[in-house]
Formats: C-alpha cells, structure tokens, sequence
C-alpha cells in the first residue's frame, strides 16, 4: 500500500490527540468522580473511558497501517484542576467535550477529499459511538440537574 498523504496522516493524529487529551481521561477506574457516581452513570462513564481508549488505539493502528507515525501532541496537566469539581458540575463539561469530538471527527471527514481505504469507515463507526454517549451523557447530566 502506497503511504497515505500527509494531509490524511495529520488528520488522524488531531483526531488521536483529541482523543488522549480527553477530559474523559480523569473518569476512568479509581476517579473520585466513578466513586461518588449513582451507578446509572458509573458504569456508562466507565465504558466510554474504555471505548475512549481503544479509539485511540484503533486511529495510531490506522495510522501505522497507513505508512505514518502516530504522534499524539503532549498531554497537557491544564486539567488537574478538576480533581476539585462535583459530578454535578463535570457532566455538562462531557457533554460539551463529547459534541466537541463529534465535531472534530465530522470536520476531519469533510477535510479529507480522498482518504486511504477504511479511514472514513472507522471514523464512520466511532462518530456512531460517540453519538450514543452523547445521549447517555445528555440524560445523565439532564437527571443530576433535577435531583437538587
């Protein structure tokens, strides 16, 4: 397979880098926030924390695949000032965080005018993905709200 160009390369790694700098990143296993979590949220928080990871993993397989080298940006600590925040008050920042990705996603898929073979299929299926978390987010941030 000939290398994908550099343009489709570049894409994928934002992508990759949106999704490793994730806010979801601080919701996985052991997070003060899955430990005061109701388990309506815990387990749906959990799962898109792992679906969050294996993304990422299948955007550097389809970049290594692709004949380039997937670089993810730094990780930036600018976040650490949520170890502080209630569930109550980090829900609507997923939601937002979640819509932001959608559109990072569907933005990627409309820049790339001629992508290499299964590119627009994975990004495709992890949009779908994302979608469904969205409306588990939606609801779960809409139901906190309520209970005060």
């Amino acid at each position: 397979m000939t290398p994908a160009p550099v343009a489709v390369i570049d894409t994928l790694n934002g992508l990759l880098e949106a999704e490793l700098n994730s806010v979801f990143r601080f919701m996985g296993e052991g997070s003060p926030y899955l430990s005061r979590a109701n388990s309506d949220i815990r387990q749906p928080l959990n799962e898109m924390v792992l679906a969050g990871q294996r993304r990422a993993s299948e955007l550097a397989g389809l970049i290594d695949r692709l004949g380039g080298i997937p670089v993810p940006r730094s990780i930036q600590p600018e976040e650490q000032y949520l170890a502080f925040l209630t569930l109550k008050f980090l829900l609507p920042k997923l939601v937002d965080a979640r819509k932001l990705t959608i559109e990072r996603y569907e933005n990627a898929l409309r820049a790339l005018k001629h992508p290499q073979p299964g590119v627009t299929e994975l990004l495709n299926s992890h949009i779908a993905e994302m979608q469904t978390e969205l409306q588990v987010l939606e609801k779960s941030a809409s139901d906190v709200l309520a209970k005060k």
